[in-house]
């Protein structure tokens, strides 16, 4: 990943300008998209954690912009730090409801993300019937118990997801993916009602819940 200059703080005279509306005042460096992102690290023990705070000083970590000023998503790599941020570099900005509502649902997307596939990753090793690697489990019982839903509901979706990815990514499916493949090579003229069974296989029992 390409390196960037590290972060900063903004001075103390423009904390003291926000007054009693701190709260929806952001400092935004460069990019003017901070109030907005996403923060993405793994620490030491490979646990995935997100957030829409910075990390600890000193901790490498991925920061995406949630599509609140221009649209789509920004990834960065950065390292926090702390050097003196020059004179007119900061500016302020004010913090909408719809952004902050855009970056808890990209928030919540992502660790939605990370819990389904640290779930079926636990599934498939407590599955394979080889001895398993305690620390790499515990790394991914980490991260479920960081990233998944306390809600009971929500819970459950999760571990339907998980159980769904694991079909996705089975033999079965890596099967009637590359049949459907070789059904659709030029030359070959499947009968439709055969492609057709085929698809709808596929988009019933292979499709993955997410990305």
């Amino acid at each position: 990943m390409p390196a960037h200059a590290p972060q900063s703080r903004p001075p103390r005279s423009l904390a003291a300008a926000c007054g009693a509306t701190v709260l929806a005042c952001v400092f935004a460096w460069a990019p003017a998209w901070p109030a907005t992102a996403v923060y993405k690290w793994i620490d030491d023990d490979g646990v995935t954690h997100l957030s829409s705070e910075r990390p600890p000083p000193g901790i490498l970590y991925e920061r995406v912009a949630v599509g609140a000023l221009g649209g789509g998503t920004q990834p960065s790599s950065k390292r926090s730090g702390g050097t003196t941020l020059s004179k007119g570099s900061v500016r302020l900005a004010a913090v909408s409801p719809e952004q902050v509502a855009r970056r808890n649902a990209a928030i919540s997307e992502l660790q939605n993300r990370e819990c389904v596939v640290a779930l079926e990753s636990m599934d498939r090793l407590a599955r394979s019937g080889r001895p398993v690697d305690p620390t790499e489990f515990h790394r991914l019982q980490q991260t479920a118990d960081l990233n998944c839903s306390k809600e009971p509901a929500a819970r459950r979706q999760q571990e339907e997801q998980a159980a769904k990815l694991r079909v996705a990514k089975s033999d079965v499916c890596v099967e009637a993916r590359n049949r459907l493949a070789a059904m659709l090579e030029p030359g070959r003229r499947p009968a439709r009602e055969q492609l057709k069974v085929q698809q709808e296989f596929i988009e019933s029992h292979c499709k993955v819940p997410v990305r």
